[in-house]
């Protein structure tokens, strides 16, 4: 995918910018098909197990936004691509342990997988020096199973209820609210999931009227996922290509 000194080759630009082209295309087109204006839709670049030069080539083809999963390859990639003078937006969008949110501020600029009271107390503590706001996202569980993550719409529970969480954070001195973020679950039709989530974020805005960012929808169903509000979309595959093996 690169050259010997690091940079892009040709061949790989011009994959990227091929699927980029169709990314972009598929995004005006829902917005289109909902009656949304374009801009009101950011494009998440998900580079996880992409080379940091892949993470250079989407910069230069003018992608601000960058999505990693894991803090153990996204630490060292985002002091690679800082290193050549790019400094995208980068946001977590993995789930995220409280062991791990000390690294996770030094690079990210937004997270978007607080699910949990503890979590989001850990968050802040983290982010207290950063001397900036960490803008942040809960993650809801759309069909209430804990195990795949995400806060509980409806609950009470005092650590996973949405309420809660959404409260931690927006009474939090070190990171803002800026809205939800939730996964299609596994055996969900996506219209189903996504129309569920507007459900929530109707909800959810009613008690955090400024909070209005949505991120939803990935690679396979994001079209659906604007047609459903999405404010933000994640995008891997359909951007990048197969992704490589993961080590």
């Amino acid at each position: 995918m690169t050259d010997r000194d690091g940079t892009v080759r040709p061949d790989r630009r011009a994959e990227i910018a091929a699927g980029l082209a169709q990314v972009r295309a598929r995004i005006a087109d829902a917005c289109a098909a909902a009656g949304r204006d374009r801009a009101t839709v950011t494009m998440i670049a998900v580079t996880k197990t992409y080379p940091a030069s892949d993470v250079l080539a989407l910069a230069g083809l003018g992608v601000h936004d960058m999505g990693e999963n894991r803090d153990q390859e996204a630490a060292g990639k985002a002091a690679e691509v800082a290193a050549a003078g790019v400094r995208p937006r980068w946001h977590f969008v993995g789930r995220l342990q409280r062991n791990k949110c000390r690294s996770v501020v030094r690079y990210a600029d937004v997270v978007h997988s607080v699910d949990s009271v503890r979590l989001a107390g850990a968050l802040d503590a983290a982010a207290a020096d950063r001397g900036r706001p960490l803008d942040a996202l809960v993650q809801v569980s759309i069909d209430g199973d804990p195990s795949r993550g995400g806060a509980l719409p409806g609950s009470a529970d005092p650590d996973v209820g949405l309420g809660p969480v959404a409260a931690a954070v927006a009474g939090s001195g070190a990171l803002r609210l800026t809205g939800l973020m939730a996964v299609a679950p596994l055996g969900w039709e996506p219209e189903r999931a996504f129309a569920r989530l507007a459900e929530v974020v109707a909800a959810f805005r009613a008690e955090h009227p400024t909070a209005t960012e949505v991120s939803a929808g990935m690679s396979g169903d994001l079209d659906v996922a604007i047609g459903h509000g999405a404010t933000q979309v994640r995008v891997g595959s359909a951007l990048l290509g197969m992704r490589p093996t993961l080590r």
